[in-house]
């Protein structure tokens, strides 16, 4: 096994819209670059990068893998992500480890949403970004309408490297716009070299202008140089290049067919001279925010688990190496655990496939087995440092129960969820004591879907998704005089408690008792016994027996009995008032929270329109500072109106719009509504 310098390592993040060709491109890399021996495709099932059985069956990407390809004396580790919104997780954590971004876009779709986010979550990150226009070889594509949505989307920082030569409809070659050469392609990817004819002159003469024109704004001297009409090499056109994708003053666009490999040689030629290395930031941040700088040199090595996978096979910890250099002789102490972690097996890792090394260079990626208390998001290193930065997951509001089909499988489930949110941060699960259920949320319906099927897989538990319950509440809004008698004679010492109370709306969240007995009507040793069985009897409404709050209570007379009167008498006797409440005007409370709604402009008026259907309440809204084009809405929604919203507001917004929802407070149902509520209820019991 060869070992690589951090010089010689560059890692690649492979972004982009579903479907765009992200698995296929990486395929291609793979393949070009002899690290597998045959082209797999999604399609097949047989490729390195989407190995999971239910990628397989379902034909697209589920979470994030790595596979390194060594080109011309440089490992790339290319980081495979799925494009669905619902494994957005999986692609957080690979653009943590990542030092730059490629983004795949369909020749024939154009700039997806998908494509839009990924730059979005890479400018978020500060990875410098390149593009790489997939299907080229389709009669349907336009590389000049794509540009176009590409300049008009992320500006004018996207420089073209390589435009397409299309003759007779058909795409023939590519046109090099830095050697001023054509490329046209063999069947096996490689590709031969010639002049540009002379009626392609005037695309390249356009487009290449627009390179000139990225490439001066990264330095003064180019700058001169092309005002003045003088010739800027090839040597100073790289390494503009490089420098400008490393401050994000220049974003590439190659374009080419990862089924057909057309455009791959070219894609990793420029990554071999033009992406960054990990030490090119200089400094990475540490949990406050604050700079760490990172030491290739360091005398011991300080690593950041961005992913981890724990399946039938047990638990696999993805790392980078972000300081210094490890070896499979040292031990390192975790951060966060305290627990000190021995390196002694540290893997390479090329899809399912993995191969034993002996050390890895600062910025190199790779894998270890059974570290039992460690988890992703983990800094392990003998430094005197704080952690790094952590990877910040979007927050799941897919809630759904679920439930075994068969009795006694609860455990099951408890124990095999715990397993998978070892691997996957975006899954929610709760035993909701309230509702009796247990609740799973994840980042959609497919999310969902993959769980419970994951469940079935590796721990042999069938389950069933079903809605959830509203933990309602019920209150009174009548004020009300009422006795309760409890009088029971069964031989021998008999049962008597009697109470008069006067129930009134409370402020309190519970029950705010009080007593105004005068004359010794009801002992004072029987006060708490009254109020623990008012307490006792909140627990169940008196409409559709969800818990009563917000109640007054005031015992202001009643009678007792020498010999019959007992505590237990009395608490009957409040349980029998209590029940009186039926007649104080009882209603039923929902509740309701604050939702934060940031969606495009344009879809606004049908966020509101939604939001109205659902019972909400807009509240106001307002732009959001830096990011042009955005609003974000304040609301106030009932819970039980959010059920689906996950869904609802990705297909207004084509998965741009993105909220946040917390509990705030309960508020009354409407009547009609809360008739279907009380009647459902009615039926569970």
């Amino acid at each position: 096994m060869n070992k690589f310098a951090t010089s010689q390592i560059r890692n690649v993040c492979l972004l982009g819209h579903g479907g765009s060709g992200k698995t296929s491109l990486a395929e291609a890399m793979l393949f070009l670059s002899k690290a597998t021996d045959r082209l797999g495709k999604p399609s097949e099932g047989n490729t390195v990068c989407d190995y999971d059985t239910e990628e397989i069956k379902r034909g697209f990407s589920i979470q994030s893998a790595v596979a390194p390809a060594i080109w011309k004396g440089v490992k790339i580790n290319i980081l495979d992500t799925p494009g669905y919104l619902d494994f957005v997780g999986e692609v957080k954590q690979c653009i943590r480890a990542a030092d730059a971004a490629l983004i795949v876009v369909d020749g024939k779709a154009g700039v997806e949403v998908g494509a839009q986010l990924a730059w979005e979550y890479a400018t978020e990150a500060g990875l410098p970004k390149s593009i790489f226009i997939n299907k080229f070889d389709d009669p349907e594509c336009r590389f000049r309408k794509i540009f176009e949505q590409l300049r008009e989307a992320f500006g004018k920082r996207i420089c073209p490297l390589f435009i397409p030569m299309v003759e007779n409809g058909a795409v023939t070659g590519f046109l090099n716009l830095i050697d001023l050469k054509t490329r046209v392609f063999n069947k096996d990817g490689t590709y031969d070299e010639g002049l540009i004819p002379d009626e392609f002159k005037d695309d390249v003469d356009t487009y290449r202008d627009m390179l000139l024109e990225a490439i001066a704004e990264t330095s003064d001297e180019l700058m001169e140089k092309y005002f003045a009409g003088e010739e800027i090499t090839r040597e100073e056109a790289v390494e503009a290049i490089h420098q400008g994708i490393i401050d994000g003053s220049i974003c590439p666009v190659i374009c080419g067919s990862a089924g057909k490999m057309w455009g791959v040689a070219t894609l990793l030629d420029t990554i071999n001279e033009s992406y960054p290395r990990h030490t090119a930031k200089k400094v990475e941040k540490n949990v406050d925010g604050d700079v760490v700088a990172i030491d290739k040199e360091a005398a011991e090595p300080a690593i950041f688990v961005f992913k981890t996978v724990a399946d039938s096979f047990g638990k696999q910890t993805f790392f980078k190496v972000m300081s210094g250099n490890l070896n499979n002789t040292m031990s390192l102490k975790n951060l966060r655990s305290g627990a000190v972690e021995k390196f002694g097996h540290i893997y390479e890792v090329r899809g399912k496939k993995t191969v034993e090394v002996d050390s890895l260079a600062c910025g190199d990626i790779g894998m270890i087995q059974k570290l039992n208390d460690t988890a992703t998001n983990d800094t392990l290193t003998n430094l005197d440092m704080k952690p790094y930065r952590m990877t910040e997951y979007p927050e799941p509001y897919m809630t759904m129960a679920i439930r075994p089909k068969s009795k006694g499988d609860e455990d099951k489930i408890a124990s095999g969820i715990n397993r998978l949110r070892d691997e996957d941060k975006t899954i929610n699960f709760e035993n909701n004591a309230e509702t009796k259920q247990l609740l799973i949320s994840g980042l959609g319906d497919i999310h969902l879907d993959i769980i419970t099927t994951r469940l079935k897989a590796r721990n042999n538990v069938d389950v069933e998704l079903t809605k959830p319950k509203i933990a309602y509440r019920e209150t009174i809004k009548k004020r009300i005089q009422v006795e309760g008698k409890h009088k029971k004679q069964s031989g021998g010492h008999g049962q008597y408690g009697h109470v008069k109370i006067t129930f009134s709306p409370g402020e309190a969240d519970g029950l705010t008792f009080t007593e105004s007995v005068v004359g010794g009507a009801v002992p004072k040793n029987f006060f708490p016994a009254v109020e623990k069985g008012l307490v006792e009897a909140m627990q169940k409404g008196v409409l559709a027996g969800y818990p009563m709050v917000n109640l007054a209570a005031d015992l202001y007379d009643g009678s007792y009995h020498d010999v019959d009167s007992s505590e237990m008498a009395f608490k009957l006797a409040a349980n029998l008032a209590y029940k009186e409440l039926v007649k104080a005007n009882p209603v039923l409370l929902e509740p309701v929270g604050e939702l934060k709604v940031t969606v495009p402009d344009d879809i606004v008026g049908d966020v509101i329109g939604d939001l109205n259907k659902r019972r909400g309440r807009v509240l106001g809204m307002d732009h959001i500072p830096g990011k042009k084009g955005y609003q974000i809405l304040d609301a106030e929604v009932p819970q039980s109106e959010m059920t689906d919203y996950p869904i609802a507001l990705r297909a207004m917004s084509q998965g741009k719009g993105t909220f946040g929802y917390r509990f705030v407070r309960y508020e009354e149902v409407p009547a009609n509504i809360a008739q279907k509520i009380i009647a459902e209820a009615g039926t569970e019991e």
